[in-house]
């Protein structure tokens, strides 16, 4: 087995999806080996007809699949690789598992076990953040009762935003709007946080009302270079769930960006960060102030439209710097060019609240054309299982400013054509062709309070 330019020989893909093919393709550019975990529901995915070998670590459900950290170490052990990917999701951001493949002799390709516990935490890297001087929402740090919740609305007011602190994607997060609301808002938020990430721990901060999500891609590498690639705006999502991205922000000014990503990038400095990693921010547009929210140690769903405007590989990038190499740009070479739009399209019908749609794919004809890409998973014949996650495709286009990039977006959503099951694409073209989201008065509850509302009335918003 011939060691590629990156230092690595053979990754193994920890991960399913269109994650796990695009980490195939990046491993394919540099000339590196590839095995792919797979579950029994996953054995004739693309993912497994592409890697050099697919190996079956479980059942379908993922418990028993991709989240057994030792069945995925064991086969990835057993294959001969020396790295393993974790893509985004399942074990992606546990620093457990981090330790449990280097002590196995396998390179992480992520941060360290150390960097992922100093911000894995919210509440850690709150702290961290003020001591560094980066701005936080003001809040309360552990709450530990209904009454501590009580107590703060009584002295800050209302609203105010209950959050998980070991939390992510919006699971154990709640907005409180008025004392009656805080006991009920508790204890499910609280429960979910236990549910999902196996701590209730949480905390207060401020609501902002009119606020967009603004986050700063970073990459490190383990020669003490870090470099940021500009920001995404994420604030089109439902219920905390992100669901159209694009770079740059419209929203921004050159100083303002320049501001956050020093935020960011001393942020990854003071922890040690080596790989790529993403620090989310909040932005009220009534006074412009900025807020750290979170970092993410791992390689973002919506990645792709930071490579359309930097022209950067950051999944062949990852790879190489979890080999030992140098980062291969610089800050100064690092420039953002035109305008990119994702839409993530999931097999759900928004008609019926959301509902999951699984089955198989009777069409599957993906855009093409200027500027269009398409990362996904699916083919035609397809069975999408009803285990997973819902998103089937990322659609991301490209312009030379924002005008061309939504016009390309709606050219290509009216392109896609897929039948057997229901996909948000109409959502999608829903959303683009609104006057709000065309002039940028899109804000973090917008798809919530305004469009769902007016487009889905007899879909529940909340």
């Amino acid at each position: 087995m011939k060691k590629s330019d990156s230092g690595i020989r053979r990754v193994f893909v920890a991960n399913r999806g269109e994650i796990a093919v695009r980490i195939i393709r990046a491993c394919r550019k540099l000339g590196v080996e590839v095995v792919v975990a797979v579950s029994a529901a996953d054995r004739e995915s693309m993912a497994a007809k592409l890697a050099d070998r697919a190996v079956c670590i479980g059942p379908a459900q993922a418990t028993d699949s991709y989240l057994n950290q030792n069945a995925v170490v064991m086969a990835a052990m057993g294959a001969g690789c020396d790295a393993l990917h974790p893509g985004y999701g399942f074990l992606s951001e546990r620093a457990v598992f981090q330790r449990l493949c280097v002590d196995n002799g396998i390179a992480f390709v992520g941060p360290s076990a150390d960097a992922i516990d100093a911000v894995g935490d919210k509440l850690q890297a709150r702290r961290i953040a003020q001591e560094l001087g980066v701005p936080t929402v003001p809040g309360t740090d552990h709450v530990k009762a209904v009454g501590d919740a009580v107590a703060f609305g009584r002295k800050a007011g209302y609203p105010f935003l209950l959050k998980a602190s070991a939390g992510g994607g919006g699971r154990g997060m709640r907005v409180v709007r008025s004392p009656d609301e805080v006991a009920a808002a508790f204890e499910s938020a609280s429960a979910e946080a236990r549910a999902a990430f196996g701590d209730p721990t949480l905390f207060i901060e401020r609501y902002i009302e009119r606020a967009r999500h603004i986050e700063i891609q970073i990459i490190a590498d383990s020669h003490g270079n870090i470099v940021h690639l500009g920001e995404r705006d994420c604030s089109t999502q439902r219920r905390h769930q992100k669901i159209i991205e694009e770079a740059p922000s419209p929203v921004i000014s050159q100083e303002l960006r320049a501001r956050m990503a020093e935020c960011a990038v001393r942020l990854a400095a003071r922890v040690g960060y080596v790989n790529a990693g993403t620090v989310e921010f909040i932005l009220d547009l009534d006074t412009l102030d900025y807020y750290f929210l979170e970092v993410n140690t791992r390689i973002q769903v919506e990645h792709p439209v930071t490579e359309m405007v930097t022209g950067v590989d950051l999944v062949a990038e990852q790879i190489r710097v979890a080999g030992g190499a140098p980062l291969s740009m610089t800050q100064d070479g690092i420039t953002l060019g035109g305008h990119a739009i994702e839409c993530r399209i999931n097999a759900e019908d928004a008609r019926r609240d959301f509902m999951p749609s699984p089955g198989r794919l009777a069409q599957w004809e993906a855009p093409t054309g200027e500027g269009v890409r398409v990362d996904t998973h699916c083919f035609p014949g397809y069975f999408i299982p009803p285990f997973y996650d819902s998103m089937i495709a990322k659609l991301i286009v490209h312009g030379r400013d924002r005008h061309e990039a939504v016009a390309r977006m709606s050219a290509a959503l009216n392109h896609f054509r897929v039948t057997g099951i229901d996909t948000t694409i109409p959502f999608h073209q829903a959303v683009l062709a609104h006057p709000d989201f065309l002039g940028n008065r899109v804000t973090t509850r917008w798809v919530e309070e305004k469009f769902i509302p007016g487009a889905y009335p007899a879909v529940n918003p909340a």
